[in-house]
């Protein structure tokens, strides 16, 4: 009975010192994790609300812009999700005197809005993850909701923030910085980035990546017969490691067709000096554009909600986070080691 009773003992101590020593989850298991949290629900809600009439098409400046900022921050603020050190609020005021220097358009006063993960590790590298969230406004009594362009990426990087955020709280921090970049002035030349390159809140030799998306709700005609698609744009432009981790995410966790249509620096729509992502690429910094193409409403009063595709929306995001996590997770910084002049 005594030797029983003590085998029995024995076993017990190996099952918990061999529980308490079980390793960590790896950056593949939390990333799966975290990426399984980008809900269609939330998208979908978020989307209905920054993409409807009450808005009035989000013009530069406007008070449909304006009220769209709000509701932006105060998700933030329900997600426990705060502004950056360093910052007094989560805006980024980018005034009418910047936004009319290059063209003269009479835009008022603006801003750009962010959030920010702290790193865990490496808290002074930055990842930023942007999309504009102004639209066109209204047209001959007509309100252009953009809900393609630009509230796609701008629900998107909502989701992105979230997650991340929520990793943090579990444990699961990313080891650099993320800043959410949402960004004004898009569609009249890209001034809100341009802005925000001119007056980085961190310095733009510590940021190590910009993973911008533009569009990402919907179908184009080269793809009429799927939605699990996405045109990758820039990503070799600057970085080997950034394209091959581009690539290797995809494989490991959302399985979307990646199309390089127009990553072709010859492509006469020159999409990857159209959207924000090119102020950070301008400046050595590599990047990524995420887009699903161009559609008969762009641009058009009918750019609302009930034409997006919330399957491909979500796969897109997932995408998105897979690649802004492994960034600020991998151990070194991405190599820059081409030149896109």
């Amino acid at each position: 009975m005594k030797t029983n009773f003590i085998k029995r003992h024995l076993w017990l101590l190996a099952f918990v010192l061999i529980g308490c020593s079980s390793p960590k989850p790896t950056t593949k298991t939390a990333n799966s994790n975290y990426i399984d949290y980008i809900a269609t629900e939330s998208l979908k809600a978020n989307l209905t609300v920054i993409a409807s009439d009450e808005m009035e098409g989000r013009e530069t400046g406007s008070e449909g812009q304006k009220k769209a900022g709000r509701f932006i921050i105060d998700f933030y603020q329900k997600n426990g999700i705060a502004f950056p050190k360093g910052a007094k609020s989560y805006y980024q005021p980018v005034p009418a005197a910047f936004l009319n220097a290059k063209y003269n358009e009479n835009l008022p006063d603006s801003e750009n809005i962010w959030a920010f993960i702290e790193g865990t590790e490496k808290p002074e590298e930055i990842v930023v993850v942007s999309a504009h969230y102004d639209h066109v406004g209204i047209k001959n009594g007509e309100i252009y909701n953009g809900a393609d362009d630009d509230g796609s990426g701008t629900v998107a990087i909502m989701e992105i923030a979230k997650a991340f955020q929520k990793a943090k709280n579990e444990g699961n921090g990313p080891k650099r910085s993320i800043l959410i970049l949402h960004v004004t002035g898009e569609e009249h030349g890209l001034h809100g980035s341009r802005y925000y390159s001119e007056n980085p809140l961190f310095p733009l030799k510590n940021t190590v990546a910009d993973v911008n998306i533009d569009m990402i709700g919907r179908r184009d005609d080269f793809h009429k017969d799927s939605n699990n698609y996405i045109y990758v744009i820039g990503s070799d432009y600057l970085s080997s490691d950034l394209y091959t981790l581009c690539e290797s995410v995809n494989t490991k966790f959302t399985q979307l067709t990646l199309d390089y249509k127009y990553n072709d620096k010859k492509d006469p729509n020159r999409f990857y000096y159209r959207s924000d992502h090119y102020n950070f690429a301008k400046n050595g910094i590599p990047s990524v554009f995420l887009f699903s193409g161009t559609h008969a409403d762009y641009h058009k009063p009918g750019d609302d909600v009930e034409k997006i595709e919330f399957d491909a929306l979500t796969k897109r995001t997932k995408y998105a986070l897979a690649i802004a996590w492994e960034i600020a997770n991998r151990e070194q910084k991405l190599v820059v080691d081409k030149s896109d002049k």
